[in-house]
Parts: structure tokens; C-alpha cells; sequence
């Protein structure tokens, strides 16, 4: 959700890759083939995942059109965070540099005027207060067309107060970290000396060994196990029948890891990738071997025309089947580079050379 949508209600409401001949099938990456290597020094908290080829993109039909079609993409090794960055390690970040995130900042009208479209009025300079996007339950049955109907704009939410400023974080020092623009994400890995994955890591990564399987642990459908991955279950967005034992986020690892020994690659957040979105190109790339892509070159979602949007990945614990079908490794999303939501983080990657 962006919260630039929001904004504009409110408003009616006050007036690459690389050309190679396409391999026929992608190799299959047997989970005993994977050297997941936990460090002892300067990665502590990752692992190791051995490189491979795999199919990128939906392999079953009925997903979303962003997903289609499914290609080959080949992937060096990489370390990845075990688990999404907390809030303690986020803190720790904070303290060290003294980083403002996004959401801690009032918002400048000049660069958000640049992603709405033309003659757009200027809001309520309260509205343009530092603040973010948070997710409230409804009543009752709503229109599944308009996110409006649960994410508010929230004067004062921000990481260390994900669902406004009544809230904190006292007693989720173990939770992934929220309310976590782009660019806040960007900043905390370059003082942690790693980076965001690539959206081909993060998916190779999430599939955690297993070939063309709908979720990173198969195919068996979560709605009602307690044990696979935290998102919505029940009646979205009025009647959460937390089956999974939380309504909102979880402390890390608390789900069962994939085969890859990652924690929470499907739900609990959305996790930042470095790519940009752009709905067609998977089109663009069917017919070619990616190596290592870095993804499109620019920008694209028909939904959101004029806004400038990162991949996010992996789902959240909002997602549904009814709305967001999303904690599936094919699934996709583009963000605002600049919105920050409380149920949106991160989790970092370092490519070989960089370890001790």
C-alpha cells in the first residue's frame, strides 16, 4: 500500500539480463547440495547459500500477472540473514549513527507532488506531518478494492512506534523492525557492511532448495496450520482467527525454517529487495538465461503510474488469499521507495568477498 494513495483520499475527502539461448529445463538444486554454512565471526546471524539455476516466477496458473512468465535465472553464492533485522539490532544501528528513518521526518510536499498526478492539491500542512502508514481493522465486511478501508495515515508511527505514537516497542525487541522506508533499509545495511538481496536472490533463496513448489515449504496450504508462516487468517480485514497464535507481527524464527535454514521467507513482513518494479518484465526477460539480473531498468506499475517503486517480497501478517495472495516465493509487489508500513522491514545479504 502506498501512502500516497491515503493521501489522496484523504484529500476527496477535504475538497537485465545477459542473452543466452534458453536452457529447456532449470537444473534442480537437491537441498542436501546446498552448503549452508553458519560463520563464526562477522556473519554471525547468516548462512551461506550455495548458487544455482532455478525458475524464477509462478510455475503453477491462477497468480498474478507480474509473476508470468516463469524463467531461468542463475545466481551466485551468497550469505543471507537468518532471519529479517529486529528491532533490537535496528536500535542498535540508530544508536550507533544517530540515522532518522523516513517516517521520523515531516514530509516534503515538493518531491511527494512529483508522484501524484498532475494539479494535484497541496493537503493540510497536518496531514505533511513526519508520520506513516498503519494498518487497522475494520468493522465488518469492506470493499477488498480499497485499501483505504484499513491502512491509515498516522501522525507519529515509526519504527519505534509502528502503530502510532501510543505504541512502542518495548516488549518487541525480538520483532522484525517496521514502518522501514527504502532508503531507511539502504542506510542500516551500509553501516552493517552487507546489502539488500537482489529479487532473484531473495526468490532462489526463499525456494530454499525446492523446485517449482507453490511455498517455501510446498505445496500444502497454511491457512489452517499453526506452524508454516504468520499471516492473516480469518475474515481480512475484520476477523483475524490468529490459528498461527499472532495478529500482528512475531518475534523472529518462530516458524519453522525453510530448507535453506531461513526464518520467515513467507509472512510475518515484507521484506525489501534492491530491484526496482516494473510489472512487465518478466516479460521482457522469457526468453533469455539471467545471471545474476539486478532486475528493470526503470520503474513501472499500472496502479500506481507515477510512483517510484522498489520489489518487496514474501508477504506479511496482512496477507489473505482473498486480497494478497502473497506468502509465495513467485510473489511480488512494488513499494513506494519512501512509504513505510507496519508490516514492511528487511533482511540483509553480503556476497562471498566481503566476509572475514
Amino acid at each position: 500500500m502506498n501512502k500516497f494513495i491515503v493521501i489522496i483520499s484523504i484529500l476527496i475527502g477535504i475538497i537485465a539480463c545477459q542473452n543466452e539461448t534458453k536452457k529447456e529445463v532449470a537444473k534442480e538444486i537437491e537441498t542436501d547440495e546446498i552448503d549452508v554454512i553458519k560463520s563464526v565471526n562477522n556473519n554471525k546471524g547468516m548462512v551461506w547459500i550455495k548458487g544455482g539455476t532455478f525458475n524464477m516466477g509462478a510455475a503453477y496458473k491462477g497468480f498474478y500477472k507480474r509473476e508470468y512468465p516463469s524463467h531461468v535465472v542463475e545466481v551466485d553464492g551468497f550469505w543471507m540473514d537468518i532471519h529479517e533485522v529486529t528491532n533490537l539490532q535496528y536500535s542498535e544501528f540508530t544508536k550507533a549513527t544517530g540515522y532518522k528513518t523516513v517516517a521520523e521526518r515531516d514530509v516534503d510536499w515538493e518531491e511527494l507532488k512529483k508522484q501524484l498526478p498532475p494539479d494535484t492539491p497541496k493537503p493540510p500542512d497536518s496531514i505533511l506531518k513526519a508520520g506513516s502508514l498503519v494498518f487497522k481493522e475494520s468493522k465488518g465486511p469492506v470493499s477488498l478494492n480499497n485499501p483505504a478501508n484499513w491502512w491509515f495515515w498516522t501522525n507519529g508511527a515509526n519504527w519505534k512506534h509502528p502503530e502510532g505514537p501510543d505504541s512502542d516497542i518495548t516488549n518487541k525487541m525480538s520483532h522484525p523492525v517496521v514502518q522501514i522506508a527504502y532508503e531507511d533499509a539502504i542506510a542500516y545495511c551500509k553501516w552493517a557492511n552487507k546489502r539488500l538481496p537482489t529479487e532473484a536472490e531473495w526468490e532462489f533463496a526463499a525456494r530454499g532448495g525446492l523446485v517449482d513448489k507453490k511455498y517455501t515449504w510446498g505445496d500444502e496450504d497454511p491457512k489452517n496450520r499453526q506452524d508454516l508462516a504468520n499471516i492473516y487468517q480469518g475474515d481480512f480485514p475484520y476477523n483475524n482467527t490468529s490459528i498461527d497464535n499472532y495478529t500482528g507481527t512475531a518475534p523472529v524464527m518462530q516458524f519453522k525454517s525453510n530448507g535453506y535454514q531461513l526464518f520467515d521467507m513467507s509472512g510475518n513482513v515484507w521484506e525489501w529487495c534492491s530491484d526496482f518494479f516494473n510489472e512487465n518484465y518478466y516479460e521482457e526477460v522469457a526468453s533469455k538465461i539471467c545471471k545474476n539480473p539486478t532486475g528493470a531498468k526503470t520503474s513501472y506499475n499500472s496502479r500506481e503510474p507515477y510512483v517510484i517503486e522498489r520489489v518487496t517480497k514474501g508477504g506479511s501478517f496482512l496477507c489473505h488469499i482473498s486480497y494478497c495472495f502473497n506468502y509465495r516465493p513467485s510473489a511480488r509487489e512494488g513499494t513506494s521507495v519512501d512509504t513505510g508500513l507496519s508490516n514492511l522491514g528487511f533482511r540483509c545479504v553480503k556476497e562471498k568477498i566481503l566476509y572475514n
